[in-house]
């Protein structure tokens, strides 16, 4: 075969090809214009910033997408907002309050309700929330002084992620003046949307950085509300006799021997910081917010030697040094709520959507020191 020849077939083989992928629906361009036809604002906010001159800039998406940016060179007094899902549903109102960490350690009331994991899915909350008489029809506080435990994850995956922050710091107030509490603790989704990375963030909320031109993580900064609370909040806590942590704890985690308001500090130092500059921190920093560190361990409901497994003489070694007899996480999603060494570890991820519509577990509820099983509609079985 000649050089000429060969050079025409190649030239022939490469149109062939370019043609094919167009008809195919293969080709790039056309699949990037597809791809921004189909990204959209919806009901989103309010983002407050608080910006170094002392005014304050509130941003709100309507449910059909307007973007309504205002500055406030003063907030008025007693500011207040109405917050509601990415279509207009479930409004509640919201007013600001000074934010600070919670105790990492409290006696357990009457009932403590746990669920994890909400990943922007309001709708999904409201529903367990209510359908337990956490909430009541106007989305207010109705648990008196119990205690609602959320482990984690409340960034990514869904469209109503920053209603769910908003309900749960109005819901934080609200329970303290009946005497109770709300606990939010950080899983891993937070740390990875605050280092700005995003690869499990609806297009939406990129869409809107992008609008603004700003990077998705200075909606939630350390000069934000939502972000300032976010600082605030522990990855570690003790309820009674229950260990809360989104992940797990292992034996490296054990072997170095912290307390939980340490941890809790050092991980809200770095929360903020990118991945590198975690790492640049410290060891122990790169260490806790890593495979092995309390917001991503598996190897408490794992047993693929990849997840480091815990053995049960290690399991028992943490919980007498945190001297406690569960360890309840989150992370790690199962078909219904589930138990590990026998009742020891207990662990409340599921399909938030998927078990909310075939009925499934959902939470749990510690009624004394009863662990029950729930759902939308209440108490299911005894775990």
């Amino acid at each position: 075969m000649s050089t000429r020849f060969l050079r025409l077939f190649l030239s022939t083989l490469v149109l062939v090809l370019i043609s094919s992928g167009v008809n195919a629906g293969t080709y790039h361009s056309g699949d990037k214009k597809k791809k921004e036809k189909k990204e959209k604002l919806s009901g989103d906010g309010p983002y407050i910033l608080y910006q170094a001159d002392g005014s304050t800039r509130v941003i709100n998406v309507s449910k059909k997408g307007k973007i309504i940016d205002k500055t406030y060179a003063t907030l008025p007094k007693d500011f207040t907002f109405r917050v509601t899902d990415h279509k207009g549903r479930y409004p509640f109102d919201v007013k600001l309050h000074p934010v600070q960490r919670p105790a990492w350690q409290y006696t357990r009331p009457e009932k403590t309700f746990v669920m994890s994991d909400p990943h922007g899915r309001l709708d999904c909350v409201i529903s367990l929330l209510q359908g337990n008489g956490v909430i009541n029809d106007k989305y207010q506080w109705s648990f008196g002084n119990n205690h609602l435990v959320v482990i984690g994850d409340v960034f990514d995956r869904g469209k109503d992620v920053v209603q769910i922050f908003w309900l749960l710091y109005k819901l934080e107030i609200e329970a303290a003046k009946a005497g109770g509490h709300v606990s939010f603790l950080l899983g891993n989704h937070e740390p990875l949307v605050l280092s700005n990375d995003l690869r499990y963030t609806k297009e939406k909320y990129k869409l809107l950085a992008e609008k603004l031109g700003v990077k998705y993580p200075q909606l939630f900064g350390t000069d934000t509300e939502l972000g300032r609370w976010l600082a605030t909040r522990n990855t570690m806590q003790i309820i009674g006799t229950d260990l809360y942590v989104h992940a797990g704890l292992g034996k490296l985690f054990y072997d170095k021997k912290l307390n939980i308001p340490f941890v809790n500090e050092e991980m809200s130092k770095a929360l903020f910081m990118s991945k590198q500059e975690r790492r640049e921190l410290s060891p122990l920093t790169a260490f806790l917010y890593g495979n092995d560190g309390p917001v991503w361990y598996r190897g408490l409901v794992k047993k693929d030697p990849k997840y480091k497994p815990l053995a049960q003489d290690s399991l028992q070694m943490i919980l007498e040094h945190y001297m406690v007899k569960h360890i309840i996480v989150g992370h790690t999603i199962f078909k219904d709520i589930s138990t590990f060494y026998n009742g020891k570890v207990i662990a409340v991820n599921v399909d938030n959507k998927e078990n909310r519509k075939k009925k499934r577990g959902r939470a749990i509820l510690i009624d004394k020191n009863t662990y029950y099983v729930v759902g939308d509609e209440g108490i299911q079985r005894k775990l």
